[in-house]
């Protein structure tokens, strides 16, 4: 465990890949899983708004969603989004919407961003970052487009890419790879430090 991590963490999120994250650092997890409605009750991306700035407010939101339930401690909430060429990819609704998505990755370049927020409750005002990867895919075949559907690997996940199964011909090329799981490991290590100093110096 990270000397300057808090011996636990209130993780807003219903994704197992993040728990998983979590766990390995040593941290004492706790999920407490936002509505579902906690980002679809957040206002639309406006046309001015980064992508970094978009994830960082989604982020917000579910954080938000969970300190409303009363619940105290250090609280995680992540939300990450794929973009490419402009054009953000959520999480696919069905197959048909991943197939589109992993055709428009396919021999292509794209960045992840993922929207970190984290909240000591209480008496302490929430803290936010962003941390940026960049992945290349090589050209997707048919045959192999059609087995990764047909496989369920791409659900929940946004870009309908599952990175860390290792199945799709994914490569990093810059960035965290923590990161593309949707828990930059790096940038929260760090937030909990600079929190933790805080809350010890009060």
């Amino acid at each position: 465990m990270h000397a300057a991590s808090p011996r636990s963490i209130v993780l807003a999120s219903r994704s197992p890949r993040r728990l998983e994250l979590a766990r390995r650092e040593g941290w004492q997890v706790t999920v407490v899983e936002p509505p579902e409605t906690a980002e679809a009750d957040a206002p639309p991306r406006s046309p001015t708004e980064s992508l970094a700035a978009y994830v960082r407010r989604l982020a917000a939101a579910k954080a938000a969603a969970v300190v409303a339930t009363g619940v105290t401690g250090t609280i995680l909430a992540c939300d990450t989004l794929s973009e490419v060429d402009g054009a953000v990819l959520g999480k696919p609704t069905d197959r048909s919407d991943a197939r589109r998505m992993l055709l428009a990755l396919s021999g292509r370049k794209h960045r992840v961003v993922t929207g970190v927020c984290l909240w000591h409750r209480p008496g302490r005002e929430p803290v936010f970052a962003d941390c940026e990867s960049l992945l290349a895919m090589e050209p997707l075949t048919a045959e192999f487009l059609d087995w990764y559907l047909a496989s369920g690997l791409w659900e929940g996940k946004a870009g309908a890419c599952g990175y860390q199964d290792e199945r799709l011909p994914l490569r990093l090329v810059a960035g965290s790879e923590s990161n593309v799981v949707g828990l930059p490991l790096e940038l929260v290590r760090q937030m909990l430090g600079s929190l933790e100093s805080g809350v010890h110096a009060e």
